[in-house]
């Protein structure tokens, strides 16, 4: 144990004086950068301040003008609220969250899997027409949900999945988004090391399993990210696929506390911490994978 601690010391007194030594070599110019910057991140960070201070607020502080950012009184009245809501109703809020986690979670990993599958073939493999297909596929990010709600609403019910997991999952299975920036990434795997891998008796699941998949993970991590929030967020299918109270889904349920109210006070505290509620599990999720974000940035600039 004390010698853990003696070179965890040394290691630490090292890091220390090296980064001392940078610090006092650095000119005015990269002072001023690193005050910008550290300014910059503190004014990104005020709405993250605010949502969850605002969460907190009791009534009279969530209906001050000028809002304040810290909460003076902070309490958790408006979670037992948001939790009371339901004690009235067949449906508690309990099953909109199981709801929510496992439609999102099926879809996002639905979403990243099909993407890939699409992407590989038009980047490595490319057929009669597939230019014509990422042509579509891109000109398709034009175009809003609201299009096709109508097609997709026969759609759903031809196939007979109303008021089932799968109404909320196939409509929105599709990421165009996540194919483009997929298939742009592929694109940068040399086809010599696909060549070389065919020459040594590997077949095409293993060399995208085993060479694809690990190089294009940090383009992967961002889809992921993307997919999460498209899915968590989704009151779509909610809305026009789902009869069944007990199908649906957290946010289309935090989208009814409020609405079709005489006025727009009453609820309000149950609707702010609905908000960080929503806002917590997509705020995790890019934590997790800031560092493959980061690299996907990166290697989107090589070329």
């Amino acid at each position: 144990m004390p010698v853990r601690i003696g070179r965890w010391a040394r290691q630490w007194y090292g890091e220390s004086t090296r980064w001392g030594s940078a610090l006092r070599n650095m000119s005015g110019g990269n002072w001023f950068m690193i005050v910008f910057l550290l300014l910059l991140a503190a004014f990104m960070l005020l709405p993250l301040v605010y949502i969850f201070n605002h969460a907190f607020k009791p009534l009279h502080e969530l209906l001050l003008f000028p809002p304040t950012f810290i909460v003076k009184d902070p309490t958790i009245r408006n979670f037992v609220e948001l939790l009371s809501l339901t004690k009235s109703t067949f449906v508690p809020v309990s099953r909109y969250i199981f709801n929510s986690v496992v439609v999102t979670v099926l879809t996002t990993i639905g979403m990243v899997v099909t993407g890939a599958l699409c992407a590989y073939p038009l980047s490595k493999h490319p057929f009669p027409g597939s230019k014509l297909v990422f042509g579509t596929i891109v000109i398709s990010l034009l175009f809003v949900s609201e299009i096709i709600a109508i097609p997709r609403y026969v759609v759903v019910q031809s196939l007979g999945i109303m008021n089932t997991y799968w109404g909320h999952i196939l409509p929105i299975l599709a990421l165009p988004v996540g194919v483009f920036l997929l298939k742009q990434f592929m694109d940068q795997v040399p086809n010599e090391l696909l060549e070389s891998a065919k020459i040594d008796g590997a077949n095409e699941v293993r060399i995208f399993l085993r060479i694809v998949v690990p190089v294009v993970m940090p383009a992967m991590a961002t889809v992921t990210i993307l997919a999460f929030q498209s899915a968590w967020s989704n009151v779509e299918t909610s809305s026009l696929f789902m009869q069944d109270d007990s199908m649906k889904t957290l946010p289309f349920y935090l989208s009814t506390l409020n609405s079709g109210m005489a006025n727009s006070v009453a609820r309000q505290g149950a609707v702010a911490s609905g908000s960080l509620i929503m806002f917590l599990p997509s705020l995790l999720i890019f934590l997790f994978y800031q560092r493959k974000v980061i690299a996907t940035m990166a290697h989107s600039g090589i070329k």
